[in-house]
């Protein structure tokens, strides 16, 4: 028999071994009723064998693997009953754990739902698309740079870029998200996401082995095969359970000189709860998260994962969203800016790195002509180099760039805007001279701050970030987010280093982008890797993926943890406190043995629903918004950016401006301001603002936004009195007096837009 068939036979074995002894238990109830005695006690006492046996060959398996295991008292259980002729006793015993066994198993595959639904959906086959003929392969023979096709409702099978004008496609199983999105020519898609659109080209930019979605299913069937990850909980309830059990009985046999007390004992004393709650609560724990874009490895990762005292954060693509644009090239002298970012470009494209891919992208909007590098150099936190046409270009840090040169003049003016700014940067040098600069605008995350508040309330007492950045830079980063501690000017093994000597303050979390962190999460007691397209790369290193590319994630994957943990724990001392209350009652005669095997019985199936609430556990009662909702309301906002745009550049520079142009400037304005963001937020105060208000706790909740609203309208209503004071006389109001204004409303107005996108996410349960 080949091995997987042998595999699925065995999976079905508790089903099949509580049928055989369901049979035996009626095949004797059958004999005894036409009195037949001997064919009774024969029946009842092969079903009850066969349990044993079972039994015996997994605690010896256990015994060579150095464990211990709690099922010793069943099999006690069952040997006293056939030693002491208590033949319907020993069958009943059987059947009870044959019956526990199969709720087990049947709860673990419904626990399990997710994470098979992940691995059956995997990809098998792909259509390459050779000129215009098709041929169907299987995915593992795709080979970087062909072209695909992939039908309407069939899944991307590997990681590549859309040839095609656009594609619409369902992302749900990678994200969670459920509205589908579209996508357009030369975005990359990942392997797993299905086309819900017209059919579409794809070129292969990874193998099958090496796509998202391979990782994905490596660690859902990590997962899967994670079987009773807390075993270890149990057999250390076990050391203190087995040893007073086999006391109690031997005592209550002694006691009353009647051996069948003692059996009696020992039958209420099996204890089901131990063997069967705690990977029942586990899996439905790691079940639950998968159902909410977080992958977990095991049950052992998800213990330690409970614990984590210490979280060390990665800054790009963690706590900043890690979709770097290019903000400015700045070049040396006179120099050609489209030059520079063409060299740069150039070299960027041999590289993965998230920067890299953000100056290959400024290039081709800016339809530059690309050249392919040669002889390319990566140094991991530091930069680039190789040859450019004929050229040696350098690209990466400052001290990379330079190499051995003092910093010069502009290098410094560069960094000290890169400083103001809180923005981050790449030095090119050409042929041995520095010749520009490439400057990337990179903002925290919005739901960054409000997460990090949430860590601090679940218990996390340090939060340190970890980054490659100068520190004059990442401070701002740190600053915005509120973190405790930061570490800057971080090779990828000084964050290890960093995170290593974090441990010994208690258990570590490092969470990053899974690839160039792949080495600080395996120091960690528990790795997050961010993003979907980190799954494949953190397989090893990490031992959970949020395939959410979103950081409040990080939150739920600590709260299912620790309350896992605490149903599996609770699960096992209130069978344990049942099961010891039945030994009292048996011990003093009130128990018959075969009324004690009942009563376990009921016990194992109250512990197991306990068990299960692991599966979907009730969350305080908030009106979340609907995805539609949310959209709309982020929408009104990004159409707002504009003017905002407008307003910013005008509160920088209204008193350097000709009087006549910054009176119009004023007046275009003031009008955009009365018409879209008056009006924009007179709407929120009228509707949006009740509605939620009447949803969230407190009496008035949004007292501090309203007031930001009477803010703003109180600004721009000074601003249009100004506006008309410089109409009828230009010197009427000194320049600087309407900067300040210009300034105010425009930190006032951003800082309460922040605000409320937190608070959009706070109440996005997608």
């Amino acid at each position: 028999m080949e091995q997987g068939t042998w595999a699925r036979v065995l999976r079905w074995r508790d089903p099949a071994l509580l049928l055989l002894t369901s049979l035996a238990l009626l095949a004797g109830g059958l004999a005894q009723w036409w009195g037949a005695s001997e064919l009774s006690a024969a029946s009842w006492a092969a079903g009850s064998l066969l349990m044993a046996l079972l039994l015996a060959v997994e605690i010896v398996r256990r015994l060579l693997r150095g464990e211990t295991g709690v099922d010793l008292l069943a099999l006690l259980a069952i040997g006293a009953a056939l030693a002491f002729e208590q033949w319907l006793v020993a069958a009943v015993v059987a059947l009870m754990l044959a019956t526990g066994r199969t709720l087990e198993f049947f709860t673990s595959r419904r626990a399990e739902r997710e994470l098979r639904a992940l691995i059956d959906r995997a990809p098998r086959e792909a259509w390459l698309d050779e000129g215009g003929d098709l041929r169907r392969i299987p995915v593992e023979q795709v080979r970087v740079g062909q072209v695909l096709l992939v039908r309407l409702g069939e899944v991307v099978p590997v990681d590549g870029r859309l040839l095609s004008p656009t594609a619409s496609l369902d992302e749900s199983a990678l994200t969670g998200e459920s509205l589908p999105v579209t996508r357009q020519r030369d975005s990359l898609l990942a392997s797993g996401v299905v086309n819900i659109g017209e059919p579409f080209q794809l070129q292969a930019t990874q193998t099958a082995a090496q796509s998202t979605y391979a990782g994905v299913v490596r660690l859902a069937e990590a997962a899967r095969r994670s079987r009773a990850p807390f075993v270890r909980l149990a057999d250390r309830y076990a050391l203190f359970f087995i040893p007073p059990s086999l006391a109690l009985a031997a005592l209550a046999g002694w006691l009353s000189g009647d051996p069948l007390r003692a059996l009696a004992v020992l039958v209420v004393a099996t204890p089901c709860p131990l063997i069967l709650a705690v990977p029942i609560a586990i899996m439905g724990g790691i079940s639950r998260a998968a159902r909410r874009g977080i992958l977990i490895k095991d049950g052992a990762t998800l213990e330690a994962l409970a614990g984590v005292q210490q979280l060390f954060l990665d800054k790009t693509g963690t706590l900043t969203s890690g979709q770097a644009r290019l903000q400015s090239v700045e070049v040396k002298g006179e120099g050609d800016p489209q030059q520079v970012l063409g060299w740069a470009a150039s070299l960027a494209q041999a590289s993965v790195h998230p920067i890299s891919q953000a100056i290959v992208r400024a290039a081709q909007q800016q339809q530059l002509a690309l050249q392919a590098p040669q002889g390319v150099e990566e140094s991991a936190g530091a930069g680039l180099s190789g040859q450019v046409g004929g050229h040696r270009v350098r690209l990466g840090t400052l001290s990379f760039a330079q190499a051995e040169q003092p910093d010069s003049r502009w290098a410094a003016t560069i960094l000290r805007r890169m400083d103001y700014a809180a923005c981050g940067g790449s030095f090119v040098r050409v042929d041995g001279e520095l010749v520009g600069a490439l400057l990337f605008a990179d903002s925290v995350r919005s739901e960054t701050p409000r997460v990090v508040r949430r860590l601090r309330a679940a218990g996390i007492r340090r939060i340190v970030m970890l980054t490659g950045d100068r520190l004059e830079t990442a401070e701002m980063i740190a600053l915005a987010a509120g973190i405790d501690e930061l570490r800057a000017g971080l090779a990828p093994a000084d964050k290890v280093c960093a995170v290593q000597d974090g441990r010994s303050g208690g258990p570590t979390l490092m969470v990053g982008d899974g690839i160039n962190d792949a080495p600080a999460l395996a120091a960690a007691d528990v790795g997050v890797a961010m993003g979907a397209a980190g799954a494949t790369a953190s397989a090893e290193a990490a031992g959970v993926v949020l395939l959410v590319d979103r950081l409040d994630r990080l939150v739920e994957a600590l709260e299912i943890a620790r309350q896992t943990r605490a149903i599996a724990r609770q699960s096992v001392l209130a069978g344990m406190g049942l099961s010891l209350l039945a030994m009292l009652v048996a011990a003093f005669g009130y128990l018959p043995a075969l009324a004690g095997a009942v009563v376990q019985e009921l016990i194992d199936v109250a512990v197991i629903l306990y068990a299960l609430r692991a599966l979907g556990l009730h969350r305080p009662s908030v009106q979340w918004l609907s995805g539609e909702q949310i959209d709309r309301l982020q929408d009104e906002h990004a159409q707002l950016a504009r003017l905002l745009a407008s307003l910013q550049q005008l509160a920088g520079e209204f008193a350097r401006l000709e009087p006549e142009a910054a009176r119009q400037a004023l007046v275009a304005l003031v009008a955009d301001l009365q018409v879209l963001l008056a009006e924009h937020e007179h709407d929120d105060e009228r509707q949006l603002y009740p509605w939620l208000s009447a949803h969230l706790a407190g009496d008035d909740p949004l007292s501090a936004l309203s007031r930001g609203h009477r803010e703003i309208f109180r600004a721009i209503h000074l601003l249009a009195r100004m506006r008309d004071d410089l109409l009828q006389d230009p010197a009427a109001v000194p320049a600087d007096e309407v900067q300040i204004l210009l300034i105010r409303l425009d930190t006032l107005v951003r800082l309460h837009f922040e605000q409320e996108e937190e608070l959009f996410q706070y109440l996005d349960r997608r």
